[in-house]
């Protein structure tokens, strides 16, 4: 007989730890499924909570320049896009966290890149990560960046 008790007090013990966790899931699979992310336009960058990403910044633009100039001149230009972006949202290029760069011809590129690249970052530069370009939509682009920035 008391071993039955013990079987009972065991599967009711069990039984209510179930329910409590499967009570916990839907309250989560519910906040999930209300969550929607904090994410609207800054003046450019997408900003969501503290961060501001921006995309596609692309090396020439032919309203701003006739012609497409040489890397040292693109990365200027995106450069400074991206630092006039930054500002109209709050941030600045001291706030950058991540920057991505596509490159055309990195073998030549790169070295030209770099020097004007680390005039706008000359200390505690960003994450940085790159890739090789066999071009862009825009025949003459030699570059794209990216950055993740926040606001303070």
């Amino acid at each position: 007989m008391a071993q039955r008790k013990s079987n009972n007090s065991r599967r009711a013990m069990l039984k209510a730890g179930a329910l409590a966790l499967l009570a916990g899931e839907a309250a989560s699979a519910q906040e999930r499924a209300e969550w929607t992310p904090k994410k609207q336009a800054a003046g450019g960058p997408i900003r969501s909570g503290h961060l501001l990403f921006l995309s596609g910044i692309g090396g020439w633009y032919p309203e701003r320049r006739p012609k497409p100039g040489d890397i040292r001149e693109q990365t200027a230009d995106a450069l400074n896009i991206m630092k006039g972006s930054l500002q109209k949202a709050g941030s600045s290029l001291d706030n950058v966290l991540k920057v991505s760069v596509a490159l055309v011809d990195p073998e030549n590129n790169w070295e030209p890149m770099n020097e004007v690249y680390n005039t706008f970052f000359p200390k505690n530069r960003p994450a940085r990560s790159y890739w090789g370009a066999t071009g862009f939509r825009r025949r003459g682009q030699l570059l794209q960046i990216d950055c993740i920035a926040y606001v303070d």
